[in-house]
Parts: structure tokens; C-alpha cells; sequence
């Protein structure tokens, strides 16, 4: 099964609900970044969230997620836009503890829990809207929960998880978002929270082979669900050897030449997605000759 979102109404429109398998895609992250189970499981989290939070936007607008916490992992960045594309990266992705105290992968202590979460948008305005809470878990669903309360007042449950194989590969991941949208009536709020008190981990759920669809059920109830839109998801990288070579031309002539002198050549590689993009002199002498 490929990755995909889906988008719905619940409650007769009183609830937005957003349900991700994203399996393959935190997969095609692992691999890039040959990331740890913790590591893994934190990206991961992060990206499906991430990769969410991008269906909630329209056209060409982007949105910029980065988790700064005090654990040893360090950074986290996630990249995603409205096509269902995300991207992302952890800054020391070899890190992993043995299981916390309920079995689970230590994400907790990988993050930290003291730091913040920002939320970038970047809606084609002159300015791009930000919001920046604290990390309140380290468990990165509760925060992303915490971030869509306390920064755009939207009550919200976010249920995020990994799971991961021995050999460090993605066995399973994805996530859901549900919203009360204004005026939701205490009686759907009720059944919603009962419901959420007793579902299984989204991670489970993905391994048992449920779809997004079927997590929204699970979820809110089968018969509550109206479903909008379905989306393919996908690890995308917007890198290119061109726009490192324009990067290059931006340093000036003396900069690349000193390069050619030194080195002789050059390397760039891209946070994103570890690709590597490699300068001969003669390309490095081409881009002198435009640079200023």
C-alpha cells in the first residue's frame, strides 16, 4: 500500500480530522539519513505530523516545522506543502537508549523536555506567520496537540507513531489530527475524548493494516465520518545540483576562486535528504565567471 492522507468532516461538520500512512515515506527517511530506531521514531513522528499540518494549507503555501529541544538528538527539521510532499531531517540521527517504561521507543529522552516547537508558514504574504510554543512532552504528539491550542485556538488531538524493525527499517508509521471547529457542542466533545481514551496506538494500528480511513473510524466512529479528499504522500526533496551551483555563484568570485586554487573542486550535500552534488574546476571556473 502506498502512502496517502485523507481529509474529512466529522459529527455533521463539527470536527476537521486528518488521518497519514506514511510508512514508506519515514522509510525513505531512515534510509537517507540511516537514522536509529529513536532518531527514526522522532522523525518520523515529526514528518507525519509535519506532512498533516501541509494538507491543511492551500496552493503553493509551505509550512516549516522545527522542534529544538534539550535531548541529545538535537534539532529536528521538517519541510512539507500542500501535495502531500515533506521532507526532513534530524541533526545527530545515530541515537538510540533502550525502551522507556512502557516498552515504547524513548522518543521522550531523544527529544528532550525542555525546548521549542516552531510552526513557519510560509503563505506567499511579505511576512510568514510563526508560532512557537514550548516543548511541553518530548513526545512530539502532545506538543503538536499543545501548539495547535495554544498558538491558532484550535482544540486538537494529535496521535503520531513509528514503529520500527530490528534491522532499523520502518515497519510501520502515521498519524492522525482531529479539530473542534468553533461552537462543536459538549455531547460530541464528550463522545470524542471517551473514544480517544480508548483506541489503540496509531503505530498498531498501521501494522494491523488499517487505513487512514479506517483510523478515522476507529477514531471518531465509522458512521461520523464524512471523508473530503485523499492525497498521496511522499519523501520530496526540492535540492537540485543547480540550485547549489546558484548558491555557489551567490559566495563571489573570490570565494570560488579560492576554491579552484585550494581544492580544485567542490561538494555541497543537502540537509534534506543527503544528497551529494559534486564541482569540477571547469564548472567551478563557469560559475566564477558569473558570479559578481
Amino acid at each position: 500500500m502506498s502512502d496517502y492522507l485523507v481529509k474529512a468532516l466529522a459529527y455533521e461538520g463539527q470536527v476537521r480530522a486528518f488521518a497519514v500512512r506514511s510508512t514508506e515515506t519515514v522509510g525513505e527517511a531512515q534510509r537517507r539519513h540511516h537514522t536509529w530506531p529513536v532518531a527514526s521514531a522522532a522523525l518520523g513522528r515529526a514528518m507525519s505530523a509535519g506532512v498533516m499540518m501541509g494538507a491543511m494549507v492551500k496552493g503553493e503555501d509551505k509550512i516549516t516545522i522545527k522542534i529544538e529541544g534539550n535531548g541529545p538528538l538535537g534539532p529536528l527539521l521538517v519541510d512539507s506543502n500542500a501535495k502531500g510532499e515533506v521532507r526532513g531531517y534530524v541533526t545527530h540521527p545515530q541515537v538510540h537508549f533502550e525502551s522507556n517504561a512502557q516498552g515504547k521507543l524513548d522518543v521522550r529522552r531523544g527529544v528532550g523536555t525542555e525546548g521549542t516547537l516552531t510552526v513557519v508558514k510560509d503563505i506567499g504574504m511579505r511576512e510568514n506567520f510563526s508560532g512557537q510554543v514550548p516543548i511541553v512532552s518530548g513526545e512530539l504528539g502532545e506538543d503538536f496537540t499543545y501548539y495547535f491550542v495554544t498558538s491558532e485556538q484550535t482544540p486538537s488531538s494529535v496521535g503520531v507513531g513509528v514503529l520500527v524493525n530490528d534491522d532499523n527499517s520502518i515497519l510501520a508509521a502515521g498519524g492522525f489530527i482531529i479539530q473542534l471547529m468553533p461552537g462543536t457542542d459538549e455531547e460530541t466533545i464528550a463522545a470524542i475524548e471517551e473514544r480517544l481514551s480508548h483506541i489503540e496506538p496509531v503505530s498498531t494500528m498501521i501494522e494491523k493494516g488499517l487505513t487512514p480511513e479506517e483510523i478515522l473510524q476507529s477514531v471518531l466512529g465509522k458512521d461520523q465520518v464524512n471523508f473530503l479528499e485523499k492525497m498521496d504522500v511522499s519523501f520530496t526533496c526540492t535540492c537540485s545540483k543547480e540550485r547549489f551551483g546558484n548558491a555557489i555563484i551567490s559566495l563571489g568570485k573570490e570565494e570560488i576562486a579560492d576554491m579552484i586554487e585550494k581544492e580544485g573542486s567542490a561538494e555541497a550535500q543537502c540537509h534534506f535528504c543527503n544528497e551529494a552534488y559534486h564541482y569540477n574546476k571547469e564548472e567551478l571556473e563557469a560559475f566564477k565567471q558569473e558570479a559578481k
